[in-house]
């Protein structure tokens, strides 16, 4: 199978977000996905970008991304964060997810980052397996916390 990887740009996004919706489909949450390309195009390609992304593609169809940004930890200083790697399902177990995997490792590379992070579903089987591939510490003690953005509105300060 040929494919490319390059960096993602502002015209990928509407393929890139029908991705996220295939994967929050396959992660049985499909309803979960607000975020619309207009805001991905504020956020990815605005004034202050606040994350990055890498497509594979064939035949001018994009079949995969891998989605990272920047966090800083108060322990470690810079790290990447990968947020997600998609591979559509016809193309899946042709080495496109290593290969979107290689370039955010290459970025925390070139940025001298201190770590990389990111999560899988205890479930996820084959994610799992890759990353285990690819020698991952899996980590059991930390707990994931979260404010939806309904949440955040009503706190009370």
């Amino acid at each position: 199978m040929n494919f490319t990887i390059r960096k993602g740009v502002k015209s990928d996004l509407p393929q890139v977000l029908n991705l996220i919706k295939e994967l929050a489909a396959y992660e049985k949450a499909p309803l979960e996905v607000t975020v619309s390309i207009e805001e991905m195009e504020r956020d990815g390609f605005g004034e202050n970008p606040i994350y990055n992304f890498f497509v594979a593609e064939t035949e001018n169809k994009i079949v995969g991304i891998s989605l990272y940004y920047i966090k800083y930890s108060t322990w470690k200083g810079k790290c990447v964060f990968l947020e997600d790697i998609i591979v559509t399902e016809d193309f899946r177990k042709h080495g496109i997810g290593k290969q979107l995997f290689d370039e955010v490792v290459k970025v925390s590379k070139e940025l001298n980052a201190r770590r990389l992070e990111w999560q899988v579903l205890e479930w996820n089987e084959p994610a799992i397996k890759f990353y285990e591939k690819v020698n991952s510490h899996f980590d059991s003690e930390w707990i994931n916390c979260k404010l939806s953005g309904e949440q955040i509105q009503e706190y009370k300060l």
